[in-house]
């Protein structure tokens, strides 16, 4: 196989990933990846069309899968298997039992694709990582997947929490919005209606949580923002 035919194959097989993984595929970001032509992207995703993969366009924002349509699994390369590998021996550290538990959930859905001279290899590669953090495997929160949940659709969260500096508990409202992970500890970003402020709440800390029905209107927050305003008020107090 020529090796242009081997480029737009691989580009194929991206965009197709891309569709899979996103809800929407916009071609300018497919051309900036590539480097190619908007008119080449246009071929693309006709290519795929006529190939009988489902594909409609959004007028002005971009191309997407029908609804329900599911394509067959795609094969990782090994380095893209050894990638994953890694990640989850380092999740296994990690302190939120949810999140160990849907991972490990994922890593054997993706092991059931893979073929069995790359499964054997994942296996030794398991056994030969390790990460100097946990020895002992302890959990010390539940919630990091239903917290997940609730950013991502908008729920509000009703929880009771432990002060760590006044060791006094409180029942809060709150707005989720974002999680970071820093020395070991999730942390959850929220709006507090108690407080009426944004607040960080330690997921190790929270004693008692139920997801709502009831959504909250978007205050516009930016991870990157709200991190940048911490660090000056931080500096310049």
């Amino acid at each position: 196989m020529a090796k242009k035919e081997k480029s737009r194959l691989s580009r194929l097989t991206s965009i197709i990933t891309q569709l899979q993984s996103n809800r929407l595929l916009v071609a300018r970001d497919v051309a900036k990846r590539f480097d190619i032509s908007i008119r080449t992207v246009y071929r693309d995703i006709e290519t795929l069309k006529n190939s009988g993969i489902p594909i409609y366009t959004i007028e002005g924002k971009g191309y997407s899968l029908v609804e329900g349509y599911r394509l067959p699994p795609v094969m990782f390369t090994e380095q893209e298997a050894n990638a994953l590998i890694t990640a989850a021996e380092l999740i296994s550290k990690n302190k939120d039992k949810s999140l160990i538990e849907n991972h490990c959930n994922a890593i054997a859905k993706i092991k059931a694709v893979m073929k069995y001279s790359n499964k054997d290899k994942t296996t030794l590669l398991s056994e030969r990582i390790a990460f100097f953090s946990n020895f002992k495997r302890e959990t010390t929160s539940d919630n990091l997947s239903l917290i997940q949940t609730a950013i991502t659709n908008q729920n509000l969260l009703k929880i009771t929490y432990q002060s760590i500096s006044k060791a006094e508990i409180t029942e809060r409202l709150i707005e989720p919005y974002a999680i970071y992970h820093s020395r070991e500890n999730w942390i959850l970003i929220s709006f507090c209606r108690l407080r009426n402020d944004f607040r960080e709440f330690r997921l190790d800390m929270i004693k008692t949580i139920v997801l709502l029905n009831e959504k909250f209107e978007d205050r516009k927050f930016v991870l990157m923002e709200y991190f940048k305003k911490k660090i000056k008020n931080k500096t310049h107090p």
